[in-house]
């Protein structure tokens, strides 16, 4: 095991904070059998930003390149947290340095860039993952465990959505976000969550039909401020062309089941809402992300009068939490945030060389970040031509 591990995050935004924040919580879930952590930098243009934001979580300098990050030597391991266009030349120089990587999804704004990094990865020494978060949250672990258990059985139909409204209000300025080609619109930044949550739980997705893809707010105005995250700024009268997807739609079919997955950006009064249903031959589950403490259990058992969904409370039973929590009792709860520092934890404990056989599952591979890439533009393909079968 290595003496010591150095950090930087690379990124300041709201989920480089998430990463930033992950890695001080990492070392305090389970046993402390992490080497001694050492958190050196983050990273980001905006200057002002970095410096609050390495200040607040006890990093301790501020730097305004990724190439500052390379060429660092007490700099170990590397979360990529900016906008997806330039996760490529981040990447590629991180490993070059010989930096262990985690970079967030998805892979980046285009396949090409996609499989290049993944090649990349393949010849690096260090090790490079991908941040698919919701696979560490408790409630959506338990439900693969009872499907691959055998309580659920075969899967037979998934029905899933992402709604988020980040983007509903006319007046929200231009970003990053919102520039790109079809696909690089939600589909990409919460349809990429869901594909990952769909096969985490049902298998591959062997096809995809009925692409659909919408753009209803047509353009933004710029900002007057640098934009962080998704907060509101001041604008001007200038507006630009909004070049993606406000929503996204498409039907998957699996090795032993059918699926229906549907994002959005719009959707008023729905800050943050991963919620999926899944049918198998022995009952169903549900889950929601605003109430992730718990999931709703249905089983094909008892009289038929009495038969029907009932809440689960998640505990130290369950995924994660015992042993994981400071308070792992049972409705003590859990959040998306708290999903990071297990994600965190994942990639410490790999990039320690601690064996799988006592580690948390590792995270995914960037192979899996280019499958989970070439399922959103196989819809994205499905949609541009009229809905027709995408087979993968």
């Amino acid at each position: 095991m290595t003496d010591s591990i150095g950090i930087a995050v690379i990124g300041a935004g709201m989920a480089g904070q998430a990463h930033a924040a992950a890695y001080r919580v990492a070392p305090t879930l389970y046993d402390p059998v992490l080497p001694p952590l050492r958190y050196v930098a983050v990273g980001d243009v905006n200057e002002t930003l970095g410096a609050h934001v390495a200040r607040r979580y006890g990093y301790q300098k501020a730097v305004g390149s990724w190439e500052a990050v390379a060429e660092d030597p007490e700099i170990d391991v590397v979360s990529v947290v900016i906008a997806n266009r330039f996760h490529r030349r981040a990447v590629e120089g991180l490993l070059e340095a010989g930096k262990h990587v985690l970079c967030e999804k998805p892979l980046s704004d285009t396949l090409e860039d996609a499989r290049a990094m993944a090649a990349a990865a393949e010849q690096a020494e260090s090790v490079a993952r991908i941040g698919f978060t919701f696979r560490r949250t408790p409630g959506i672990a338990a439900i693969r465990d009872l499907i691959q258990g055998g309580t659920l059985g075969k899967v037979l139909h998934f029905s899933g959505r992402y709604w988020t409204d980040y983007g509903f209000n006319p007046k929200a300025p231009m970003s990053w976000r919102y520039k790109g080609g079809p696909g690089s619109g939600a589909l990409a930044d919460v349809g990429s969550h869901l594909a990952y949550v769909a096969e985490f739980l049902c298998g591959d997705i062997a096809s995809v039909s009925g692409g659909r893809l919408a753009t209803t707010i047509t353009e933004r105005p710029l900002p007057l401020g640098a934009v962080t995250g998704h907060h509101l700024v001041e604008v001007s009268d200038v507006h630009e062309p909004v070049e993606n997807d406000d929503y996204a739609a498409y039907s998957a079919e699996f090795a032993s089941g059918a699926g229906s997955l549907e994002v959005s950006r719009v959707a008023a009064g729905h800050p943050n809402t991963l919620t999926f249903e899944v049918f198998c031959e022995k009952g169903a589950a549900r889950f929601n992300q605003l109430r992730p403490a718990e999931i709703e259990l249905f089983l094909h058992e008892g009289p038929e009068a009495t038969n029907g969904y009932r809440t689960v409370n998640l505990g130290p039973g369950h995924p994660y939490i015992g042993g994981g929590l400071a308070m792992d009792a049972p409705g003590v709860g859990f959040g998306q945030n708290d999903a990071f520092g297990y994600q965190a934890r994942a990639f410490l404990e790999e990039v320690a060389g601690l064996d799988e056989s006592v580690s948390l599952p590792r995270n995914a591979s960037f192979a899996d970040g280019v499958h989970n890439m070439e399922i959103l533009g196989a819809a994205v393909e499905s949609a541009t031509h009229h809905g027709k079968k995408v087979v993968l």
